[in-house]
Order: C-alpha cells, then sequence, then structure tokens
C-alpha cells in the first residue's frame, strides 16, 4: 500500500488556505463571512474549506489531479483496481453499481432483504428482480445470509441474469459464502455486485470476514462513514478489474451532485489514510470490546447476543463480530422498546430496534466506559421492565409475493386505501421501518394478512415507519 500516508484532498485544502484567493464563485457565503451564526455553529475552519471546483481542488466529476490521485489511493487501499469518491451517500454508490449493470428489463438475482436503495435502483433503470427469500432464524425471527443453493437454482432458471447482488454484511452482521457466489457468477458470466454498508472494516481489520474485493466482486458499495470514521453521507464505489470504469462513471456522474463537497472528500481522503495505516489496531480493539459486551450482556439473562457459534457454512456462513446484536423477546419487550428505553432512560442511542432485536454499533469511536455504560443500562431494564412475552410478534423476514415489476408499480396509477383494508392488493409504494431500511413492502408486491399485522404490530411497538406518500403511515397507496 505505497503512499497511504498521502491524503491529497487534504493537502490541497490545507494549500489553499494558505493562498488568501479573494472568492467571485460560490458557495455564496464566501468561507462564513456571509453567515455568521452558521460560522460561528460549525467553526471558520469548517466553513472555510467549504468550496467549490476550481483548478487547484480538480473537479469530482472529471478528476484530473487530487481527487484522480485519492481515488488511486483508495482503490489500493481496498485491494480495487477503481475507487470513486461517492458523496450521495452509500445510496448513491448502490443505485451506480446496479445502474452500471443493468438496463431496462435485465434481470438481477438479489436477496428480498436488500436496502431500500437497491430497489430504488431498480425503479430507476428498469431492472427485474429475481429475489431469493433469505435464510430465517425462526428463533430469532431474523433473516440471514443467501444460501449458494438458492443461487445456484437462481441462476439455472434465470441464465440471461446481468447480475448477482449480496449484502455483505446484512445488518445483524451476518455474511454469506461470497467467493463461491463469486466463481458462481463469473462462470456464468454475470457480475457479482456487493453491498457493504456495513463492511468498510472486512478491507482493514484482521480476521475478519471476506470482503467484496477479495473474494473477486466485480462492484462494491462501502460506506466508508459508518465503521471507517468519515462525515455521513460519504462512501466509495469500489470497481474489480472486469467493470467498465468508464461507463460507471458515466453513470455516477448521472445521479451525483456536479458540486460535491469538499468537507466530504476530506473526510473520504483521512479516513481513508487512516484505515490504511491504523486498521488493524483499530480494528482488533473494536472486536475486542464488542465481544466484551456480547459476553457480560449474555451474562444478565434474557437477552441473546449472538456471535460465531451460529455459523452452519449456509445462510449464516460467516459473521461479523463487530456486530452487537441483541435478541430481546425472551425479556418480553421488543428490540424497539429497547431501543426507546435506552434513549428515554438512560441517554443511550442505538443503531435501530425492531421486532425482536436491536444493534448497538460499535465501531473505532467508541471507548470501554461507554461500553460498560451500556451494559449496567441493559441489566437495568431486564431488572425494571421485564415481562410475560406471550403475544409477542416473532417473525421478522415476510417473503413477498412480487407482482407486477417495481419501476411499472411505482409509475402506475394508484388509489389510497387504508393499511387495515389494505389485504389483497398490490402496493405502490415502500413500507419499511427505519432503520434498518429493508423494505416490509416494496412497490409490486401483493399485500397479505401477515403483512397487515406485521405493520400495525410494528406500528403500536414505537418503530420508525417510512416510505408511504401518506407520513401518518394511516393509509398506503396501491395498484387500482
Amino acid at each position: 500500500m505505497s503512499g497511504q500516508n498521502r491524503a491529497p484532498i487534504h493537502e490541497a485544502l490545507v494549500r489553499f488556505k494558505h493562498m488568501r484567493i479573494v472568492p467571485f464563485d460560490v458557495p455564496g457565503h464566501k468561507r462564513g463571512k456571509g453567515n455568521p451564526e452558521l460560522r460561528d455553529f460549525l467553526g471558520e475552519r469548517c466553513m472555510s474549506i467549504d468550496v467549490n471546483s476550481m483548478k487547484p481542488l480538480d473537479n469530482l466529476c472529471h478528476p484530473v489531479s487530487i481527487i484522480k490521485e485519492a481515488e488511486s489511493l483508495a482503490a489500493d487501499a481496498f485491494g480495487a483496481c477503481r475507487a470513486f469518491f461517492i458523496v450521495g451517500g452509500t445510496t448513491a454508490a448502490v443505485q451506480a453499481m446496479i445502474l452500471t449493470a443493468c438496463k431496462e428489463n435485465d434481470k438481477i438475482i438479489l436477496p428480498r432483504n436488500v436496502h431500500r436503495s437497491v430497489i430504488n435502483a431498480l425503479i430507476l433503470c428498469g431492472a427485474a428482480p429475481v429475489y431469493l427469500n433469505p435464510g430465517v432464524d425462526a428463533s430469532l425471527g431474523i433473516a440471514l445470509g443467501t444460501e449458494l443453493a438458492d443461487i445456484r437454482r437462481a441462476v439455472d432458471e434465470n441464465p440471461d441474469a446481468k447480475a448477482i447482488l449480496i449484502n455483505n454484511p446484512t445488518y445483524y452482521g451476518i455474511c454469506s459464502n461470497l467467493r463461491a457466489i463469486a466463481e458462481l457468477a463469473h462462470g456464468r458470466g454475470m457480475m457479482l455486485l456487493t453491498d457493504e454498508a456495513h463492511g468498510t472494516h472486512f478491507y482493514f481489520g484482521e480476521g475478519m470476514p471476506l470482503s467484496g474485493m477479495a473474494a473477486g466482486a466485480d462492484m462494491s458499495a462501502v460506506s466508508m462513514h459508518k465503521s471507517g470514521g468519515s462525515l455521513t453521507q460519504s462512501s466509495f464505489l469500489l470497481l474489480g478489474p472486469e467493470a467498465n470504469a468508464g461507463y460507471a462513471r458515466q453513470i455516477v456522474n448521472l445521479t451525483q451532485t456536479t458540486s460535491g463537497s469538499y468537507l466530504l472528500l476530506s473526510s473520504l481522503d483521512l479516513s481513508r489514510k487512516n484505515m490504511a495505516i491504523n486498521g488493524k489496531e483499530i480494528f482488533k480493539r473494536v472486536t475486542g470490546l464488542a465481544g466484551y459486551a456480547r459476553d457480560e450482556i449474555n451474562r444478565i439473562g434474557d437477552y441473546y447476543a449472538f456471535s460465531r457459534e451460529l455459523i452452519n457454512g449456509g445462510s449464516f456462513f460467516d459473521f461479523d463480530e463487530t456486530k452487537l446484536s441483541v435478541h430481546t423477546l425472551e425479556l418480553g419487550l421488543s428490540g424497539i422498546e429497547v431501543y426507546d428505553l435506552l434513549r428515554d432512560e438512560y441517554d443511550i442511542q442505538v443503531e435501530f430496534g425492531d421486532i425482536g432485536n436491536l444493534l448497538a454499533y460499535v465501531s473505532i469511536g467508541d471507548r470501554r466506559q461507554d461500553l460498560e455504560r451500556l451494559i449496567s443500562a441493559f441489566a437495568e431494564i431486564r431488572r425494571r421492565f421485564k415481562r410475560d412475552k406471550t403475544g409477542m410478534l416473532t417473525q421478522e423476514y415476510i417473503a413477498p409475493d412480487v407482482v407486477v415489476m417495481p419501476k411499472a408499480a411505482f409509475y402506475a396509477e394508484k388509489k389510497s386505501v387504508a393499511i387495515p383494508e389494505s389485504e389483497g392488493y398490490i402496493c405502490g409504494e415502500f413500507v419499511m421501518c427505519y432503520p434498518p431500511g429493508i423494505p416490509i413492502l416494496a412497490p409490486g408486491e401483493r399485500i397479505t394478512k401477515d403483512i397487515v399485522d406485521y405493520i400495525c404490530y410494528a406500528k403500536e411497538r414505537g418503530c420508525f415507519m417510512t416510505g408511504p406518500e401518506d407520513m401518518e403511515i394511516e393509509n398506503i397507496n396501491v395498484l387500482r
């Protein structure tokens, strides 16, 4: 990893600050002078580098100097052939990845427990999903990874598919047999795409599950801001040797802003440098912290912080030990109820809670004393709030019945009906708990009694619902 101690974008911004250039370009706040309240809030140092593309600072859409050099360093650090800086979040990276691989009516094989950004991409490009139902752990009620045998069956039945997309890992930290899936995809002339929104550290830690690029993926979307330490909304799109980099950049430029934030770009540049130099040490510590917390939580009783003991060689092929996923139903509380108690009673904010589980995200900024506080709060919640678990809904994943392609359903004529009365209709929009942003319903799927019951139960328990046009989540748009 030669030159990984460099950070070309950061270095250019430092040089720029010393040039004393008088700005007659955008942004209009002119280094903060035009918005004193915002300058005082964010700080002069921050505002002074919120600048526009110019010759010394290169151009994100057509990089020829410092951004090009930073992209090369990022590709080297991640073991990729090319890397693109993405300032529209991993949503933009995922969508660029799918739009690069698929055109109108092209088939793509993917698990249904994908982030909404994946299905949004299908709406944008008109690709046809071939959904795979992931494995399900009945005791935890969660979707797992994707079985190799199920992918092989889908490939045999859809030999004209252009790509396979895999979550690496899932939100809960579960991984599929990525290397074997890559070999299968390439043996059938298909691209392998990996959504690694929660797997940045796979590239830098030791003893981690296999990363997309190491497994032979053609493209990967990586959330540097989640576990890599960059600013929110900053990500990388990685390309393997067979991906068409020139075409991929054209696709990125279809949806990415022409006014890339240098705050985000420099944060990606510096975080890549930090990960490349210190990543092994950092994630050894993070894994140790998560493991300690997991052991202590399991000693409390009624909670189950699961880990590698569930590996089965198939749908639970590997596990990301930095993920502190905790099952709560034996406590008589849903994951979202524990989530709310942690925040409201103990001033602790975890990543998300759902029907039966919650996720505490442990990463590079955490300290031992913070984990101790979390563990103590779990113990107190058990003591104060435990109740009978009778009547608790247990199943997170409900297999979809896809009737209409996502794009056709999204743009179809619709009518609004009350959610309790929507059974049997075909959905025309999304419904999901956010986070994690995995749709309960997506455009084109039939609404069943189980889905209606799930939505009503999740609302009752306090899950943050999003997606429908109706912001109150009382009604849903269905096809006429």
